[in-house]
């Protein structure tokens, strides 16, 4: 009977935990620290179907709780590294179509990934500028 109760302990320890690397894209130190667990399977799920290139994913990953601040600025990171991982283009053709107010929110969480994130993981903010990086996105965005 204690074998059976340590073995369903394992069991659910293991699919309570908090995932900070989903299909190599990281999330963030803050963001991953101040996530319930609950948060943390939703942001995974929105990850796994922005990177399908499902729009109302990446809409859905925009307007997720960050909790504010350096959060926030984790948020863009998760979604520059989206960008990166499917090419400008390709992210585009997929945003193409969001409203005017899911542009805005995808636009500042673009620039604070690009300024504040780690898209090159060299353990150093990046301090990209968006018009830079991705222009085309830029103007799409705009």
């Amino acid at each position: 009977m204690n074998k059976l109760l340590l073995l369903i302990l394992a069991f659910l320890s293991i699919l309570a935990c908090k995932e900070e690397n989903i299909d190599g894209i990281v999330i963030g130190d803050t963001l991953f620290v101040h996530q319930t667990i609950k948060e943390n399977r939703e942001i995974k799920k929105l990850i796994k179907e922005a990177l399908n290139r499902d729009s109302k994913a990446i809409v859905n990953l925009t307007n997720s709780n960050c909790g504010g601040g350096a959060g926030c600025y984790d948020l863009g990171y998760i979604i520059t590294q989206i960008v990166y991982r499917l090419g400008e283009e390709s992210f585009i053709k997929i945003v193409a179509d969001i409203s005017t107010e899911e542009k805005e929110q995808l636009e500042w969480l673009i620039l604070a990934g690009l300024e504040y994130g780690d898209n090159n993981y060299d353990s150093k903010k990046d301090n990209k500028r968006l018009k830079n990086e991705f222009p085309n996105l830029y103007m799409l965005l705009r």
